[in-house]
């Protein structure tokens, strides 16, 4: 298994197709926008559809906060279209059929369920900066207001609403 990433190290390069076959790199962003990469199990199953219309429902607040939101599974880009025409998401989403991203940045790891072990897309989310360094490295996170935590943590704690 690759190491874990951790908070302040330099975010691993990554170049990946999106949904529309386009060639995506880390530094496209570069002193630009931040970066949240986002790696879900797989398109069109409950958990990573809430994550994903979540995303989604936040996608124009993080788009003040000059933040992009990228989605990435092993699922190719034909799965990756009919999800976002299926809910209407907001976010691009990256294939990665290889593995070879899952891999870098650590999150495809072995699980034991009721006894059985096997390899899969652990849940993570990594917030990475306009320099790209992690500001957020988190594993085995839980879909259910995962996004708004995540927005939450960019806004900073000066920046929350007082209302």
């Amino acid at each position: 298994m690759s190491q874990l990433l951790q908070k302040n190290q330099e975010a691993p390069f990554f170049r990946a197709i999106n949904q529309d076959n386009k060639l995506i790199y880390l530094s496209d962003y570069k002193d630009e926008k931040n970066v949240v990469l986002y790696f879900y199990p797989k398109d069109d199953t409950p958990g990573c559809t809430i994550e994903a219309n979540d995303f989604t429902a936040l996608a124009d607040q993080f788009a003040t906060l000059d933040t992009v939101i990228i989605g990435v599974s092993k699922d190719d880009c034909d799965s990756h279209r009919a999800f976002i025409r299926k809910y209407g998401l907001n976010v691009q989403l990256l294939s990665d059929t290889s593995g070879e991203l899952c891999e870098q940045y650590g999150v495809w790891q072995e699980v034991e369920k009721d006894g059985v072990k096997k390899w899969k897309i652990v849940r993570s989310t990594f917030v990475i900066d306009k320099s790209g360094r992690l500001m957020e490295a988190q594993y085995g996170v839980n879909h259910e207001g995962h996004a708004q935590a995540i927005l939450d943590s960019l806004k900073g704690p000066d920046d929350s609403d007082s209302n």
